[in-house]
């Protein structure tokens, strides 16, 4: 048998909200998140809103906390711009003003300093010794990930890589 041919177990609400409780306790989860695996568990609109009420009420979901987590996470860890955080955070469903306090949170200087080491780093790859089609390349790259072409086309300015 297939996967999408077998039969979905449906949950009870309070086997649900166990259930949501462990995923949420093993990291910060948006609130879509979460409702989209309720709905997966085989809920109904009203219990899976209860749920999430609940969950929030017991501080196992908090929108804000996931949003300075998800910020963090991926620019320390992934070396994402604010850019393409901004895009995760909106996919996920964050309100605008949580999504400019997490983009808040991250230090301008360590912001800077990370594109530079993302800069350094993919120019020492760089065959390219035309410098034009060479900063040409190094900006698409850092845009990529996410960075703001002001930013990157100041440090490319300042700096030869």
């Amino acid at each position: 048998m297939r996967d999408d041919e077998k039969k979905k177990r449906v949950l009870t609400a309070a086997q649900a909200k166990l259930k949501a409780e462990n995923y949420c306790a093993y990291q910060e989860r948006a609130q879509q998140e979460v409702r989209d695996k309720l709905y997966d568990w085989g809920l109904h609109q009203e219990d899976v809103e209860n749920i999430i009420v609940e969950l929030i009420s017991d501080n196992f979901l908090n929108e804000e906390r996931f949003a300075l987590a998800y910020a963090s996470g991926k620019f320390r860890m992934k070396g994402w711009g604010k850019i393409k955080i901004k895009q995760g955070l909106t996919f996920k469903k964050v309100s605008p003003p949580l999504i400019r306090q997490a983009l808040a949170a991250i230090d301008y200087d360590e912001y800077l300093s990370r594109l530079a080491d993302i800069l350094q780093k993919k120019a020492a790859s760089l065959k390219e010794d035309d410098p034009y089609i060479r900063k040409n390349k190094l900006a698409q790259y850092a845009a990529g990930r996410g960075f703001e072409s002001t930013e990157i086309w100041d440090l490319l300015k300042e700096n030869t890589y």
